[in-house]
């Protein structure tokens, strides 16, 4: 099949890092490419840790009826050796109506792996995490620009000093103010947008929540929506929050870097919802999911106060967590 609409479809992808925002973002971008160039493309999702290698090998196969092919290899650093002598036998004569995308965590586990596919010509998407200042600075100056914005240094380091350094949040903080403004972004419009506010977001409200802090979440919550936080971002920053310890508790106390592909999360994710597990008990986070399905519904459903379904939405889940202690 040609590529009549001129796409460059690399054949082997390689998403490098441990960022799940932009390792994310690679996989999407790669399916969209592939579907304007054939919109009844064939998408699939495998984790390498569980993956036999005849279960693959008829995917990458030439195939009788035509099509172009995604194959998507989450966890490519738990691949077994069987495994990654086939993916790589492959990757020095692929299909040309298969595209490979493979994310890889980087780091030492699996490094033949990664190192063999750059080899054989993969072209590599960095999705490390961001480590300094600089790069963040760098990030959101990109965000703006590409959605048709401009942006100074000095309003991307006040957007940070307002939002925090998580990239989710950066990014739809950028998205929100592209909507909301002209898309000329400066220190004093980031300013008189958030009015004040230092790290206070949704995920500060749910991080205080699950581990039974009451005041701490409340005084987040209402300062968050005293600057104009959208009250949809918090609930689904609860919701999220109470199902990641949930599975994350229910996988038990593995190794978070051995956990991470089976849970298909980060291990520093993970970690951290080790760490808010304790004190949780199987029924009272059943309790909590109820609680935070709730408050989405109401958020969502245009209650009158929503501000109320939230502040309830935490006491429901603190007293939850409360209940498991007894």
């Amino acid at each position: 099949m040609s590529d009549v609409t001129g796409v460059d479809l690399a054949p082997i992808l390689l998403v490098l890092g441990d960022e799940e925002l932009l390792a994310t973002r690679a996989v999407t971008e790669a399916v969209a490419k592939a579907r304007s160039v054939d919109p009844q493309v064939d998408v699939r999702e495998y984790q390498a840790g569980v993956l036999a290698v005849g279960e693959i090998a008829e995917m990458l196969s030439p195939s009788l009826f035509g099509g172009r092919r995604v194959l998507v290899l989450r966890s490519a650093q738990d691949a077994r050796k069987d495994l990654v002598t086939a993916l790589l036998d492959y990757a020095r004569n692929p299909d040309p109506d298969v595209q490979l995308v493979a994310l890889h965590l980087g780091g030492g586990k699996g490094k033949a792996f990664a190192d063999g596919l750059r080899a054989a010509g993969a072209t590599v998407v960095p999705a490390a995490k961001l480590k300094g200042h600089r790069e963040r600075v760098a990030f959101v100056r990109d965000e703006i620009r590409q959605g048709g914005g401009r942006c100074t240094d000095d309003a991307a380091e006040a957007l940070i000093a307002a939002v925090g350094t998580d990239l989710r949040e950066l990014a739809a903080a950028c998205s929100q103010l592209l909507a909301d403004t002209d898309g000329r972004i400066g220190a004093d419009m980031v300013a008189r947008y958030y009015r004040g506010r230092v790290e206070v977001s949704g995920f500060t409200v749910a991080d205080a929540t699950m581990i039974g802090d009451v005041p701490a979440a409340l005084e987040a919550l209402r300062w968050a929506l005293h600057v104009g936080v959208d009250p949809v971002p918090i609930a689904d920053a609860l919701a999220d929050g109470v199902r990641t310890v949930a599975r994350v508790a229910a996988a038990g106390r593995g190794d978070p870097y051995q956990l991470a592909s089976t849970l298909g999360m980060p291990a520093w994710k993970i970690k951290n919802a080790q760490q808010r597990a304790r004190g949780w008990t199987p029924e009272g986070l059943v309790e909590a999911m109820r609680a935070a399905a709730e408050c989405n519904a109401a958020v969502k459903g245009g209650a009158d106060d929503r501000g109320y379904a939230l502040e309830k939405a935490v006491f429901s889940v603190a007293a939850a967590r409360r209940g498991s202690a007894r």
